[in-house]
């Protein structure tokens, strides 16, 4: 409780605390409160704060108001990791206080294992790489934490890839894959992540010339991007475009080329309704070519 925001108002006021206890309470209440935060009861606090002006919720803490402006830094840092914005995502983080981290060990393991991906990709020495996801495989296991120790062993695996020393990357990769088919994703981060250590390990396995693991892979990740519609909107607006260039008149080709962008989406997407209405789209394109050539 703000209880130093009550005083304030108080002396502003020019009130003593025999003045503003008056009716209210005992001078020695309020002293309690005012010394040694022991809190009177609501309804006397509410008097106190009614004939100060002053609104009670000034006196709560903030709840949730600086976690949720760090998780929304994250979610917004970790959109840039997928999207390969390694700077814009390193730059966002560095604006996050390590002392709000430290209030939750999951915010902690969430930016040490962002920081992680991202000086692999710029990339940074190995040691300073390895030292990032060993603060989260040194937080204490749960299963909150499990999504980010997977993230941080595939991030070692990705580290010794890079270093050409695939016998400890296989053992991390290994590792991931023993248990990350059975990762219950319950937010759309949680498919996020658990796409890109599916999609990691599929381009490992490729690296090794272990095709047939790798094929399996990639193709559950793009199970999973059909199963969540990671895409779906993606696809929706390609169709939309190429309606417009329809309308539009645009040049065959180009109108073709969002017809076959689209498609593909809405393959991923395995929607069937999409696919069927971009192939009457195409042929109605294609018809109206031949129209013109005769």
């Amino acid at each position: 409780m703000n209880i130093e925001r009550f005083i304030e108002v108080r002396k502003a006021m020019g009130l003593s605390q025999m003045e503003l206890a008056a009716d209210i309470c005992t001078q020695a209440t309020l002293s309690r409160f005012e010394n040694n935060g022991q809190v009177p009861s609501l309804k006397i606090l509410i008097k106190l704060c009614n004939r100060l002006n002053l609104p009670l919720g000034e006196l709560f803490p903030k709840v949730g108001v600086k976690h949720s402006e760090t998780i929304e830094k994250m979610n917004q840092a970790e959109f840039f990791l997928i999207t390969s914005e390694y700077e814009q995502a390193a730059s966002l983080l560095e604006t996050i206080a390590s002392s709000e981290l430290l209030e939750e060990p999951s915010l902690s393991m969430r930016c040490h294992y962002l920081k992680g991906f991202i000086m692999i990709a710029q990339p940074s020495p190995i040691t300073d790489i390895l030292f990032m996801f060993d603060q989260v495989l040194l937080e204490e296991e749960s299963s909150e934490a499990e999504i980010f120790r997977l993230l941080a062993y595939t991030g070692i695996g990705m580290v010794y890839a890079r270093e050409n020393d695939l016998e400890k990357a296989e053992f991390y990769f290994q590792k991931v894959l023993e248990k990350i088919y059975q990762y219950p994703t319950k937010t759309i981060e949680d498919t996020w992540r658990v796409l890109h250590i599916v999609f990691q390990c599929g381009v490992f396995f490729a690296h090794i010339k272990e095709l047939d693991i790798s094929n399996a892979l990639l193709h559950y990740a793009v199970t999973i991007c059909s199963d969540n519609h990671v895409t779906y909107y993606l696809a929706r607006a390609a169709i939309q475009l190429a309606k417009n260039a329809m309308i539009q008149k645009e040049p065959t080709a180009k109108i073709l080329e969002r017809i076959y962008d689209a498609r593909a989406y809405s393959k991923i997407n395995r929607n069937t309704i999409a696919l069927a209405e971009l192939a009457r789209m195409e042929q109605e394109v294609r018809l109206q070519e031949d129209e013109r050539k005769y």
